[in-house]
């Protein structure tokens, strides 16, 4: 049972409540306030090459495909 976010695994264990309440309990990540994986992309979920100015909260490849759509403009 290999995912890469445990939401998913979660997800999958929506009808079994003993087990669910078991996999939160035992295998369901802390909550991380420092480091690399405190900081996710709100649209990919990718830790890395995190932007959080602004509020925007993006990793620089969604916030390139993105940028035009928030107001921002490209300089050349």
């Amino acid at each position: 049972m290999t995912a890469s976010d445990w939401r998913k695994i979660l997800k999958q264990l929506e009808k079994k409540q003993v087990i669910k309440a078991r996999f939160i309990r035992f295998c369901k990540p802390k909550e991380r306030k420092f480091g690399i994986a405190a900081k996710r992309c709100e649209r990919c979920g990718r830790f890395g090459a995190h932007i959080s100015q602004y509020g925007i909260h993006l990793c620089r490849q969604c916030f390139r495909e993105i940028a035009e759509e928030i107001g921002f403009k490209k300089y050349q």
